[in-house]
C-alpha cells in the first residue's frame, strides 16, 4: 500500500477498477436474461446490498469505493434486466428457446 500512496495512484486504481466492473456487468446482465430470465434479479440484489455492507465496513479506501461500485453496479443491473427482457421481445437480442416464456 505504501507504493500505491508514494505514487499517488489510487485515484488511477479505484478508475480502472471501475471500467472493469461495469464492463462485467453488461454480459452477466444480458447471460442472466438469457439463461434465467427476470428470475434472477434477486441475485442482483443481494450482491448489490453485499457490495454496500462491504463498503460501509471495508476500512481501505479503494476496497471500499470498489464495493460501493459493485454493489450499486449490481443494483443498476436489476433495472436493466427488466430492459434487456424488452430488447429481447423486440427482437434486438436472442431469446432462449429452451426456456419456458416467464
Amino acid at each position: 500500500m505504501q507504493f500505491i500512496e508514494t505514487y499517488h495512484l489510487t485515484g488511477l486504481i479505484i478508475g480502472a477498477a471501475t471500467f472493469l466492473i461495469i464492463g462485467l456487468f453488461h454480459p452477466l446482465v444480458i447471460k442472466g436474461e438469457y439463461w434465467f430470465g427476470t428470475r434472477c434479479w434477486w441475485f442482483f440484489l443481494l450482491l448489490g446490498i453485499g457490495g454496500v455492507a462491504g463498503a460501509l465496513l471495508a476500512e481501505n479506501v479503494i476496497l471500499s469505493a470498489l464495493s460501493g461500485v459493485t454493489g450499486f453496479s449490481a443494483f443498476w443491473g436489476i433495472g436493466e434486466l427488466f430492459e434487456q427482457k424488452k430488447r429481447v421481445e423486440k427482437g434486438w437480442f436472442p431469446a432462449n428457446p429452451r426456456r419456458k416464456k416467464q
